[in-house]
């Protein structure tokens, strides 16, 4: 069976082109269903995040990449001259580590991010509850859980927030412990302000509101959040009721002045007020920072954690990559000796079946012992076989590359014809001196 991956990441394609790719926005299941409808492989997965478009197949012959290859093409309706330079092809023992990264979050963007393992599961349970997996890939992706599950307890490379957003989550961690139960507000709809929404909806704050010059902008990213929507003229309103504000504007000016937050605050009552400020320039002003019960963060201070965490999280590749290269070895060998079993259970049968011709040739000879004798004649035989094939099947089950497995399998199968039947046992042999005579 070959194993291979075929795909683009953000290492290899533009995001122009990634989103034409992308998989996931018409749903996995038709990407699957096409691809099935070929006929071209045998087991399927469909992996479609922001940063990569993959499929990893398992097939009877390597013919069958060029056929996923088209299927890029063909079902993004991209001319394949506009791929061609973009995707990539691993098989084997390359898929395997290939994947076994990805889970991990050490292909990711920010590396070790954590969102990427849940996605892995996602696109394997898409494929497998549809029966478009079988023995090769769910053992594959099993162990990819594994591994990314290694990498996460056994080093420190998730440890820490990698990403603006993340380190103001962090934060917030930091001051308010359980965030469950907290009120957020969000001034702004761009990427910055939908990923920090985005973590803040998974650490389980429950009430979001979104607040945009752009009403619609705060509509859409409202939807996709989960949240609801306050004017941009009642932001003062929404400020009151917020445990934690985040600013992310491209307002060119401060939104909020020292004066505004401290209206703010007289009708909080003393109530703490978080402010995480992203923007670039600033939304708020640093003066607000003097407020009591204020606590104000904009990115220069959450890029100091981001660069400490980014340079914990490089000490620890060494370790994740040798936990990878450890799992990989260890699937790789169970595919090969899980191929090499038809060639191994067929050579046994071979010597099996010559053993019984011997015996059953013989059979004059051994019935003139008695009964023990000959079920000792039959045990010792069988031993003799197993002693023979013990080493050779041991080998075939160690060899590490799959040209030479393939080699060995082949002169296996002419040595000892091991596609024909076992045929005739060869005569007796003649006692020395009493050859063929002319």
């Amino acid at each position: 069976m070959h194993l291979f991956a075929v795909g683009v990441s953000h290492r290899t394609t533009p995001i122009e082109l990634r989103e034409r790719l992308d998989f996931a926005r018409g749903g996995l299941q038709p990407a699957l269903a096409g691809l099935a409808a070929r006929n071209v492989v045998r087991e399927m997965v469909v992996l479609s995040t922001c940063n990569r478009a993959e499929i990893y197949a398992a097939a009877d012959s390597a013919e069958a990449v060029e056929a996923v290859r088209a299927f890029f093409s063909d079902y993004h309706q991209i001319h394949p001259a506009t791929l061609r330079e973009h995707l990539y092809v691993r098989s084997g023992a390359d898929a395997t580590r290939h994947l076994f990264r990805v889970a991990s979050g050490l292909d990711s963007l920010i590396v070790g991010e954590p969102q990427i393992l849940g996605q892995v599961k996602a696109a394997y349970a898409a494929a497998s509850e549809q029966h478009y997996t079988g023995t090769l890939l769910n053992r594959l992706f099993h162990t990819a859980f594994a591994a990314g599950k290694r990498v996460r307890t056994e080093t420190g490379l998730a440890e820490g927030a990698v990403s603006i957003s993340y380190a103001a989550i962090a934060l917030a961690r930091k001051i308010f412990g359980n965030m469950n139960g907290l009120a957020v507000l969000v001034l702004g709809s761009g990427e910055m302000a939908k990923l920090t929404a985005i973590h803040l909806r998974a650490q389980g704050v429950r009430d979001i509101t979104i607040s945009s010059r752009t009403q619609a902008a705060a509509v859409r990213l409202a939807e996709h959040v989960s949240a609801r929507v306050a004017d941009w003229v009642e932001r003062d309103g929404a400020m009151e009721r917020a445990d934690i504000l985040v600013t992310a504007t491209g307002a060119p000016d401060v939104i909020l002045t020292r004066a505004q937050v401290e209206r703010v605050m007289r009708s909080r009552r003393e109530r703490p007020l978080f402010i995480i400020d992203i923007a670039v320039p600033r939304d708020v002003d640093p003066e607000a920072a003097r407020i009591e019960q204020v606590f104000l963060y904009n990115i220069d201070d959450l890029q100091g954690i981001v660069h400490a965490n980014l340079s914990r999280r490089t000490a620890e590749l060494a370790a994740a990559e040798s936990i990878i290269e450890e799992e990989t070895r260890a699937f790789i060998s169970w595919m090969q000796s899980r191929d090499m079993i038809p060639t191994v259970v067929a050579l046994r049968q071979r010597f099996e079946a010559i053993r019984r011709a011997e015996l059953s040739r013989l059979n004059h000879k051994l019935s003139k012992l008695p009964p023990e004798a000959v079920i000792q004649v039959d045990q010792i035989t069988k031993l003799i076989v197993a002693k023979l094939l013990l080493t050779p099947t041991e080998q075939l089950k160690a060899v590490s590359d799959d040209g030479l497995a393939a080699s060995y399998s082949d002169a296996l199968s002419t040595l000892f014809s091991l596609s024909e039947p076992a045929g005739e046992p060869d005569p007796e042999p003649l006692p020395p001196g009493r050859g063929d005579r002319k």
